[in-house]
């Protein structure tokens, strides 16, 4: 519990907490050193197997069957299973034969233990030939940013350099779309659904809008005739979101919806909402690269087309392939311009680290507006609610610098650069002519 001598901005508070942060750096530091030695020691641990197995007929089999063996006794050691132990086995050899200059990159500081299994997982999809050459573009993206922020980057940079288009496999997997059930305890299953990406984040954005629009008006529900039902009502969002999928399923509508004859009722109206980036070339028809679902990954191309096409709720972004300039702003729903503009500049919360899409975000004055500050692109960006709070009711400050870049203050001065996200699209003078496409 904090004394009121050291009360958040205090002296003594403020002292704490940079004794505090210190202690972390130093601790950050010792670690990485330690998770490194760990890398280095697995990947021996698999070049012992693949060593001991060299003179054997069977050698597979005899390598896999050794380094069962010395997962065991290292996960024995470690106190882990010795299944996750030989996990952390082929991971660690991966990280060492695969991306050496990630490895060199990690122990030189330049990036965390968090970038290079970034790395791991999008390049798992390139070809052995091309991950040199992959990781060499993954780390120059990943000392601009966190691990969390850079993922959807290096997964496109990976289905960028893989041979097959993107639109070949993404026919393939979906191929294999499927629903399962998975039996727990206490009479519960998981119903597990797998579909292509935007379809799945479709239908959670439609059972989330649905959610909300429930728990919102509960106070005004209350009065009238359904008043015990919603008295009683105070299921969290997540159990509302799997009521309405089950509602949804069994009987086609929402259960709680006021639907008169075939008239849908506000939950009914509820249509989802998805942010996809779409390169010009892409919505040209060239299929080989994918399209980004921004806060999620990939999606392929020809979904992307149809999103751009057919759904009333699209604001579409047309851009140049090579520079980047804008060739079109097109609308089906005709969005403030400030808005579209920032959402295009922003994409994701500008709070570091954080990737909530900018259609799920607040726009903020930097500089508050009962303050002076004015409503300009200069002083917006987009805050997920988590770190619009912070900016409000904590010691944390941002300002904006230009061509969108923000710089952090923390409580004790620290500053933590965030630059504008690579931009989906360059923005031109009206007057400017551009090339045709």
């Amino acid at each position: 519990m904090t004394s009121p001598a050291e009360t958040p901005g205090s002296d003594a508070f403020m002292a704490s907490l940079a004794g505090l942060a210190h202690g972390l750096e130093g601790l950050a530091q010792d670690a990485t050193a330690v998770q490194i030695r760990e890398v280095r020691l697995l990947a021996a641990a698999a070049a012992l197997a693949e060593q001991t197995a060299a003179g054997s007929p069977a050698r597979v089999r005899e390598q896999d069957m050794v380094l069962r063996s010395i997962a065991a006794e290292l996960g024995a050691i470690m106190r882990v299973a010795d299944r996750t132990m030989q996990r952390r086995i082929d991971e660690a050899r991966t990280i060492v034969e695969d991306y050496p200059t990630a490895l060199e990159a990690w122990e030189a500081g330049r990036i965390v233990r968090g970038h290079v299994l970034t790395i791991v997982a999008a390049g798992s999809i390139v070809p052995p030939e091309l991950r040199e050459q992959f990781a060499d573009a993954a780390i120059s993206k990943c000392e601009r940013d966190t691990p969390n922020r850079v993922r959807p980057a290096l997964e496109l940079l990976a289905q960028h350099l893989h041979p097959r288009s993107f639109a070949e496999r993404h026919e393939e997997a979906a191929a294999g779309r499927c629903v399962r059930i998975v039996p727990t305890s206490d009479g519960m299953s998981e119903l597990i659904a797998k579909m292509p990406t935007a379809l799945a984040e479709g239908i959670h954005d439609r059972l989330t809008r649905m959610g909300r629009a429930i728990v919102d008006t509960r106070g005004e529900r209350a009065a009238g005739v359904d008043a015990e039902i919603v008295a009683t009502d105070a299921r969290t969002m997540e159990q509302v979101r799997a009521d309405l999928l089950a509602d949804l399923l069994l009987a086609g509508t929402p259960a709680l919806d006021d639907t008169s004859g075939t008239t849908a009722g506000p939950l009914g109206k509820i249509r989802a909402r998805i942010q996809v980036v779409i390169p010009a070339h892409a919505l040209a028809g060239d299929d080989h690269d994918a399209c980004d679902l921004v806060g999620r990954s990939p999606i392929d191309p020809a979904t992307a087309r149809v999103l751009a096409g057919g759904n009333a709720m699209w604001e579409r972004l047309v851009t140049h392939p090579v520079t980047g300039a804008v060739l079109a702003v097109d609308s089906y729903r005709v969005p403030e311009k400030m808005r579209r503009y920032l959402q295009a500049r922003d994409q994701h919360c500008r709070f570091p680290g954080c990737r909530q899409a900018a259609i799920r975000c607040e726009v903020d004055h930097n500089q508050d507006y009962a303050l002076g500050g004015q409503t300009e692109c200069c002083n917006l960006c987009h805050l997920c609610q988590r770190h619009h709070s912070r900016k409000q009711f904590t010691c944390w400050r941002v300002r904006q610098l230009s061509g969108g870049v923000l710089e952090w203050i923390s409580p004790l001065g620290r500053i933590y650069r965030e630059d504008a996200p690579t931009p989906a699209v360059a923005f031109t003078p009206a007057d400017l002519t551009l090339p045709p496409f």
